[in-house]
């Protein structure tokens, strides 16, 4: 699938490193100025990417490219490097993870390998929290690290040409905000946290006070539109209805803005969150959710994007249904594109697994 969109939009995201493509031309933005390479399709889902004649790109610039060309599901993408031409980079590229030798003369970018090295979508360096285990209400569960502040996720959503990004909730500045979309009505039936300024925050303070969960704003463009609270399950009144693994996270959500409804929306917020979490702390195996299981809709999307329908259990306040999503499940099957709506869905036959196991095989 090819990008369509004007250069003013293409260098619009000042500060970060990020490439847009136009047919057979990838262009790379960052403090540096464009940086022009070349694609070509090889066949069988495999795109060689080849560096112009100005300048090898450096890392950053290469993996952002490398981003560009599998942020789809509409075709299985492995991204193929000429060895020889790429020989001044080759250290580096092995390095982060993201590339294998594919043989004597290729190296191969692999998206599921890609998607999981963090610098591409995080604004701040990574360090994962020692784990140090403490009691907790089911069981011990590990130390939880500071939450962080700010800016946490960065995505370009190709269907939408807009910057898709999370940042943390500020209690005071959000507050209007907040409160706001509580006793929308829409939100209200749900949520059921309608109140005033005072008591939204107070509900605020405690959970800045609670080191198991996180408020989380998610905007396009820098606009808030989506409310998340992100929780370690361990920690949480789901703790009690499954055998929580220790780095098990789940996320509640409120969708802020009525135009922000909608497929289209839905394919950009929900995968983007799902990769946040996993890319937030790498020792994190699974996502799981308790929508309410009369939700239908909810829980059909839920499905559709990679989460299984484990069972049915009672809170106290409701029936809910136990979802989840496995890490590996998530970026092997490549969950943060949106496939095209005439895609029937295909094995992916370019996975990293199958491709290294068959080459060692030979």
């Amino acid at each position: 699938m090819e990008e369509d969109v004007s250069l003013d939009r293409m260098t619009s995201q000042p500060g970060r490193v990020h490439a847009r493509r136009r047919g057979d031309l990838l262009t790379v933005f960052g403090d540096h100025g464009p940086l022009d390479l070349a694609v070509t399709h090889l066949g069988e889902g495999r795109l060689e990417l080849r560096p112009g004649v100005a300048a090898l790109p450096d890392l950053p610039q290469t993996l952002a490219a490398c981003e560009a060309l599998t942020n789809h599901a509409s075709e299985e993408v492995l991204v193929v490097l000429n060895r020889s031409l790429w020989k001044g980079r080759e250290a580096e590229l092995l390095a982060s993870g993201a590339v294998r030798v594919l043989d004597a003369e290729s190296l191969g970018v692999f998206p599921e390998l890609l998607w999981q090295v963090p610098t591409l979508w995080l604004p701040e360096p990574h360090f994962p929290c020692p784990q140090v285990m403490m009691p907790g209400p089911h069981g011990a569960h590990p130390l939880r690290a500071a939450k962080p502040q700010g800016r946490l996720y960065q995505r370009f959503i190709p269907w939408l040409d807009q910057e898709f990004s999370l940042r943390s909730l500020d209690t005071e500045a959000d507050l209007e905000l907040f409160h706001r979309w509580m006793n929308d009505t829409r939100v209200a039936a749900f949520f059921d946290e309608a109140g005033t300024r005072d008591q939204h925050r107070a509900y605020l303070g405690r959970m800045a006070a609670d080191p198991h969960i996180m408020p989380v704003l998610g905007c396009l463009d820098g606009e808030p539109l989506f409310y998340f609270e992100l929780y370690w399950a361990r920690e949480n009144r789901i703790g009690a209805h499954y055998e929580a693994g220790a780095w098990d996270r789940g996320w509640h959500v409120l969708v802020g803005e009525e135009h922000a409804r909608g497929a289209d929306y839905i394919t950009a917020w929900l995968p983007s969150l799902m990769h946040y979490m996993f890319l937030a702390e790498p020792r994190t195996q699974a996502l799981v959710g308790e929508p309410a299981a009369s939700h239908v809709q909810q829980i059909r999307n839920l499905t559709r994007s990679g989460f299984a329908r484990v069972k049915d259990f009672d809170f106290a306040h409701k029936r809910a249904a136990l979802v989840r999503l496995e890490r590996d499940h998530f970026f092997k099957s490549r969950l943060w594109a949106r496939p095209e709506p005439t895609d029937p869905g295909r094995p992916l036959r370019l996975s990293c697994s199958a491709l290294l196991h068959q080459g060692a095989a030979q």
